[in-house]
């Protein structure tokens, strides 16, 4: 688009690991007077959201901004927030519907959830809905320790065919890892909401291309330095969800991946 770096713009770039950081990198950020910030994730756009109101925001991966007060409207952002939101909340039926054509054996599935956050209650609630059209008892585990994660799984498993369900959040991104091996250790079919969960493990996912997600905040962001308004850019949802499998996944699980699965797959790890 023409900008480059110490030419004719500027790059500065904040990382925060914790609240404490990002309260403190948004003030910095603020400060700088920028023309345009990219917000990374609904975390990233609290500290900011809280820092500023009319410094131009443009956000990507965050998951429901009407919910968290970031914006108005999808519509009409009405502020100086604008972005780009990880999935609409009708992808968790789709989870449940992935999950049982994989392994088709089962009657109950957790969700784990994180309760800090505004999505947490759409995410389960249309999960919820969705349930009984596919069969499923659904037990929400509240994301708070890993610990935690790790006794409500124990304790539904006590009876057979169980699945879990990872929804997105700050939370499971950052323990997915240890939520991949709580699934295998526990030989559980499991769904989860982006591919990289399936790369390092994860039996299945269906979701966006987060990466992409910046390529079109980027868009945003060329149109602001250029003279738009976030007021007058609607927040867009994605266009394009990706299904990725593993394969060596099913196999330890015993699970047989049916033809018609593969071929809608966008990834296969074998």
């Amino acid at each position: 688009m023409g900008w480059i770096d110490g030419r004719n713009m500027r790059i500065d770039i904040r990382w925060g690991g914790n609240d404490a950081d990002r309260r403190k990198y948004a003030t910095e950020l603020i400060a700088l007077a920028p023309d345009v910030i990219l917000a990374s994730t609904t975390l990233g756009m609290v500290a900011l959201h809280r820092t500023t109101s009319t410094v131009p925001i443009v956000f990507a991966n965050v998951t429901d901004p009407v919910g968290a007060g970031f914006v108005r409207s999808l519509a009409q952002p009405g502020g100086n927030v604008t972005g780009f939101t990880t999935f609409e909340f009708s992808v968790g039926a789709k989870w449940l519907e992935l999950l049982k054509e994989i392994a088709p054996q089962i009657l109950r599935a957790v969700v784990i959830r994180d309760p800090t956050i505004a999505s947490a209650v759409a995410q389960f609630a249309v999960i919820q809905s969705a349930a009984q059209t596919f069969g499923l008892e659904i037990s929400p585990v509240d994301a708070r320790e890993l610990g935690e994660i790790e006794d409500a799984v124990t304790h539904f498993l006590r009876p057979p065919n169980g699945g879990l369900v990872v929804t997105a959040s700050a939370f499971s991104l950052a323990q997915r890892d240890v939520l991949v091996q709580t699934a295998t250790r526990h030989r559980l079919p499991a769904v989860y909401p982006f591919d990289y969960f399936v790369r390092g493990g994860g039996l299945i996912s269906y979701g966006p291309d987060s990466v992409n997600q910046y390529r079109q905040a980027a868009t945003y962001v060329d149109r602001i330095l250029k003279g738009e308004k976030p007021a007058d850019l609607p927040v867009q949802a994605p266009t394009r969800y990706k299904l990725a499998i593993n394969l060596k996944t099913a196999k330890t699980l015993g699970l047989t991946v049916p033809p018609t699965l593969l071929t809608r797959a966008d990834e296969v790890i074998e």
